[in-house]
């Protein structure tokens, strides 16, 4: 015997032996029944009789599996059970070989879930029982709980509330087995907002929570009516109030408050609950080519969402939009409609016929130009560095969320003046002298802190030894813009009516971004001013800003979208955009395509941000946007994911259409979603889009379904600018000119609606 046919041979016995084993596990769970073998199935005449409509089938698949049910078109189709080899199995409804509809996943290790199926995912209503006696019942998106859900935890304990994303967030319910209880807002799994917490001997305690423990002002109350009130804080050093006793109290009461933390919560951690090892959406299906597939080729391994396995599948297989209803394509026709696709081919009228294939932007050196000695902005830098410094290491008390409004006051800012030679306040320095201002300091520095950003990182990364970077070229109002090295935080010089705006703006811009976490607005860090000595007497403001472009990934596509159409494209050949070219909306050839939860969340915030700004009197604003393409050929041609059914064709697959792979293993390690932010990090897939040749101004055009796998950055930039007399004046001499409805300087109000429409039409949820 060859080595060859050894090897096939083997193959054909361990083929035997899962059918053996299959059909064992059918008699044991379904009964003794008659099965007709896969392999047999091709010659039975019912096959080809009722092609028509779906019939009843029985069937050992060639890797093993076992499914009974309704069968049409070589897919289960209606009512069937499907049994894989690990011993997962799935009875319910189906479509086209997709769990579609209600029905009942179990797992071997015993854990169950019951409801609603979309696609391969639990999405809908649904009861999950796990393994360790763990039961939720609710609302799911993507195999994730989401709305909301009544958790029982094995231990005792129960949660009612909202979730999202997996994770108790929102308002809810959370009650120990021993009788405690929460009741508040939750994030991320965690007690988070304002909310309530009552023991079983009746003592309180109201107020505010940050990741699991009181943090900021609250209440504890006694049964007996005594109440301590104040600041609250794991740190003691941070801790301070004062206690009320009762009448009935006794005066003089010796309580440390770090008992809550200490003695009080110790027993009331929240249960995390079971992780699932195995999503419905990683299982596969044995399966046949479709009948409209030729019927000759060897069966191809299908994820329950239809998606066809990579490696088992021949490369042409993928598409099949070449083969008609009577199979009569020829393999040259295949080859040739296959190159078409590929080269993007489009037949419909006043679109070109034939699309390039897509490539990266030419690489560049790293944006913005080194300040070093002998620049001509080298001492502003130093004198920059100097002030934050001072700024940011000067002591302070530690300052509350809730700021009086004093701290807003425009008259709210502190100067200090810097000698060469140094001061009590200040150190020695190679600069002239100057003044340095801090605008509304107390504010800024609670806004540092609500971001997260550690004050010797913040100093590190502007005062550090390396240098700033200067742009090339300063943007369209003459501000200059800076880069730190490690690319963290942008300075941007203003002017003086810009820096009037943000004052003027800045309670509702902090309660703003306080209250909504996922805000798309720019973050800012700090509003400062330089006052050189001299005759000119020269004041130089600016504000620090994130930079949204900051991450691993590398940004290969930028774009500043502002929903208006003059002036509104860079006039760069394709050869000549690099990676940080910022294209505008006439360059868009796009469409952005979220996952259903993320496209929601993006809905929601974007009304939130635009509320703010249209209130605040606030316009000409912008999306940036920057692409991390996935998938790069060597040679710098983008791949595509795949290709979407086209306009006006019936769509099979009305599941979520992000990576697969990738929405698994997020599901799987929750904690990956932690690294994604709305606007960041965020994965998602790009169809490209082409303008009609009769219709170049046309802000969106027509999507080709050509899909690529990107990462996304985007938020909303430029917010300074008032709808003040020369914006009035600007609409009333282009609105002559031009169409009005085209031109960016518009009443707050109009460009707000023009914004947000524009923006719900190139994102869109992934269906």
């Amino acid at each position: 015997m060859s080595k060859e046919q050894s090897t096939v041979f083997r193959a054909w016995e361990a083929t035997i032996r899962k059918t053996q084993a299959a059909k064992k596990r059918a008699n044991s769970i379904f009964g003794t029944i008659s099965i007709a073998h896969a392999e047999d199935d091709n010659d039975d005449d019912n096959d080809n009789r009722n092609l028509a409509e779906p019939y009843h089938a029985e069937k050992i698949l060639p890797n093993g599996d076992y499914y009974t049910g309704q069968w049409y078109d070589n897919f289960p189709h209606g009512q069937g059970k499907y049994l894989w080899t690990d011993g997962c199995m799935y009875v319910g409804e189906w479509y086209k070989g997709k769990t579609m509809g209600r029905g009942r996943f179990s797992w071997p290790s015993g854990a169950t879930y019951e409801g609603e199926f979309k696609s391969g995912y639990m999405d809908g209503i649904g009861t999950y029982t796990g393994s360790n006696g763990d039961t939720y019942r609710g609302q799911w998106v993507m195999n994730m709980k989401h709305g909301h859900g009544l958790k029982h935890f094995s231990n005792g304990d129960w949660y009612d509330g909202e979730w999202r994303r997996g994770f108790q967030e929102g308002n809810g319910k959370y009650e120990w087995k021993n009788g405690n209880h929460y009741v508040g807002e939750w994030k991320n799994g965690l007690m988070c907002g304002k909310g309530g917490f009552m023991w079983t001997n009746g003592n309180k305690f109201d107020g505010n929570w940050e990741d699991g423990l009181p943090k900021g002002n609250g209440t504890f109350k006694w049964l007996d009516g005594s109440f301590y009130v104040g600041n609250w804080s794991k740190d003691p050093s941070e801790q301070n109030g004062t206690y009320y006793p009762s009448e009935s109290s006794v005066e003089g009461l010796e309580w440390d408050p770090q008992d809550v933390y200490k003695v009080h919560l110790s027993d009331s951690q929240v249960c995390p609950g079971e992780r699932v090892s195995l999503l419905p959406s990683q299982k596969k299906l044995a399966v046949w080519n479709s009948s409209k597939g030729g019927g000759g080729e060897k069966p191809r391994r299908m994820s329950v969402d239809g998606r066809v396995s990579v490696g088992i599948e021949r490369a042409i297989d993928r598409m099949n939009m070449w083969e008609g209803e009577d199979n009569t394509s020829t393999a040259g026709d295949r080859g040739r409609f296959s190159d078409a696709d590929l080269l993007g081919l489009n037949v419909e009228e006043g679109i070109p016929k034939m699309m390039p294939i897509m490539r990266l932007p030419k690489a560049c050196k790293r944006q913005g130009e080194t300040i070093s000695k002998g620049h001509k902005n080298y001492e502003l830098m130093l004198n920059l560095q100097l002030g934050i410094r001072h700024s940011v290491g000067r002591p302070a008390p530690s300052a509350s969320l809730d700021l009086k409004a004093s701290a807003f006051d425009p008259k709210e800012k502190v100067w200090t003046r810097f000698p060469p030679e140094g001061s009590k306040y200040t150190p020695p320095h190679q600069s002239t002298e100057f003044k340095w201002k801090d605008y509304c300091p107390v504010v800024f520095r609670t806004l540092r802190k609500l971001f997260k950003v550690d004050p010797a990182d913040y100093m590190l990364s502007i005062c550090g030894n390396d240098a700033l970077r200067e742009l090339s070229s300063p943007g369209k109002s003459g501000s200059f813009f800076y880069l730190t090295n490690d690319d963290r935080y942008m300075i941007k010089t203003m002017k003086k009516s810009e820096a009037k705006v943000l004052i003027r703006m800045l309670p509702a811009y902090y309660n703003h971004v306080r209250s909504y976490e996922n805000t798309l607005v720019t973050k800012f860090y700090g509003l400062h001013c330089v006052k050189l000595n001299g005759t000119a007497q020269k004041k130089v403001r600016f504000i620090i800003m994130g930079n949204l472009f900051c991450s691993e990934y590398t940004i290969h596509r930028r774009f500043d979208l502002k929903g208006s159409s003059l002036g509104r494209t860079t006039d760069k050949p394709e050869s000549e955009i690099e990676a940080t070219t910022i294209l505008k909306d006439l360059d868009l050839n796009f469409i952005f395509r979220l996952q259903k939860a993320w496209f929601q969340e993006f809905c929601r915030q974007v009304d939130r941000d635009c509320e703010l700004l249209e209130q605040e009197r606030i316009m000409d604003y912008s999306l940036l946007v920057g692409l991390h393409f996935r998938e790069v050929s060597p040679n710098g041609d983008l791949i595509t994911s795949g290709m979407r059914t086209p306009p006006g064709e019936t769509e099979s697959d009305d599941g979520p259409r992000l990576s697969r792979a990738d929405m698994d293993q997020l599901l799987l390690d929750p904690d990956m979603w932690s690294r994604i932010k709305l606007g960041i990090n965020m994965p998602a897939r790009a169809e490209r889009t082409v303008r009609r040749s009769d219709c170049e101004y046309l802000l969106v055009g027509e999507p080709t379904g050509e899909l690529y796998e990107v990462v996304m950055f985007f938020g909303i930039i430029d917010i300074l600018q008032d709808y003040d007399i020369s914006k009035k004046l600007e609409h009333a001499y282009k609105s002559i000119q031009y169409d009005p409805t085209s031109i960016s300087a518009v009443d707050p109000k109009q460009y707000s609606r023009r914004f947000r429409d524009f923006l719900l039409k190139i994102f869109e949820e992934e269906i």
